[in-house]
Order: structure tokens, then sequence, then C-alpha cells
């Protein structure tokens, strides 16, 4: 069984085989460990269960996504398993895969891929530019999520495992600052 997990917004999401859990918490942080747990346990699954893990690894909370990666590595590393990173542009793309994906940054610009851009940051006036070289546009909203299952499947087939690391489009607010 693969254990999907997503920190990078502001709640926590979880995907094993059919089974979908979202919730909306204030602490991620404090409520990961449990959160899983109680998810394993709702599927009627255990960590023994657990053959990979798939976790986002961006656009998004910059905090997060650190967390959800540094999680995910812990527990793949105790159980011998590998983890596997997936963008939101791989989800994206996993049902569009001729889309134009903008994601709104909240900060006054998108992130960006397709099939034409590799991951980066745009102006809107870039976007309105681009997106019109692809036939749809997505990222305005939610990813399916379940989708990673078949895209860490696909990863771990290709034997196409890199490590896992946080995607970051652009520097943080402290290095923003720091400057």
């Amino acid at each position: 069984m693969i254990l999907i997990i997503n920190t990078s917004g502001t709640g926590l999401e979880f995907v094993l085989d059919e089974h979908y859990k979202s919730l909306n918490l204030e602490k991620q942080s404090i409520a990961l460990p449990a959160e899983t747990e109680n998810f394993l346990s709702e599927c009627g699954a255990t960590w023994r269960d657990i053959t990979a893990i798939g976790v986002v690894v961006g656009p998004g909370s910059f905090t997060g996504i650190r967390m959800g990666i540094a999680y995910a590595k812990g527990i793949a590393m105790g159980l011998n398993i590998p983890v596997v990173g997936i963008s939101a542009f791989d989800l994206y793309l996993a049902a569009t895969p001729d889309a134009f994906v903008a994601i709104d940054s909240g900060r006054g610009d998108f992130f960006v891929a397709s099939p034409q851009h590799a991951p980066c940051t745009m102006s809107i006036e870039q976007v309105e530019s681009e997106q019109m070289k692809c036939p749809r546009t997505v990222g305005h909203k939610p990813f399916d999520l379940k989708s990673g299952v078949d895209i860490v499947r696909k990863k771990l087939t290709d034997g196409n495992i890199e490590p896992v690391v946080p995607m970051y489009l652009r520097p943080s607010y402290a290095e923003e600052n720091a400057k």
C-alpha cells in the first residue's frame, strides 16, 4: 500500500489506496503524527502494510512542506521503505497533461508549469500570455491527491526516485527580508 501525505496547504490530506481524508487544522505539526495514525486505523491498515510513502514537495506552504517531507522521510527510514516526492504540478498534469498550471502564490504572482514550462513563477501578465499556448489552464481548483498513488507507482517502476527535497520556486520571506 502507498501512503500519500500532503502538508503543502493549510491542513492535512492523506490517501491510502481508494481512501482519502482531508483535515482543516491550525497546527499541522502537532496533528500530523496522530492524524496519520488515525487515518491508517480508519483504513484498517498498519504501518507494516505501507510499502512506500509519497509526499507533496510543493509549491505551497514553506514550513508545511518541510515538515511533511521530514515526517515522511523519518517514517520511511524507520520502515525501510522508499519515500517519493510529488509536486502539485505532477498532480495537476496527471489529470490534464496538456494543461498550463497556474497556482496563485498569494504574493502577487503565480507558480507555473506546463509541458512547455519548467516550474517557475510568473506575473499575471506573463500568465495571461503564456497560458494561451496550452488548450486549458488549471490550478484554480484543488488537485486530486488520489492520483498521487499512480504517480508514486510509476516513479518506483521507472526507478525514477530522486532525493525528496522541497520545491522552492523563490526565496522564503526570511531570505527576502535578509537582503
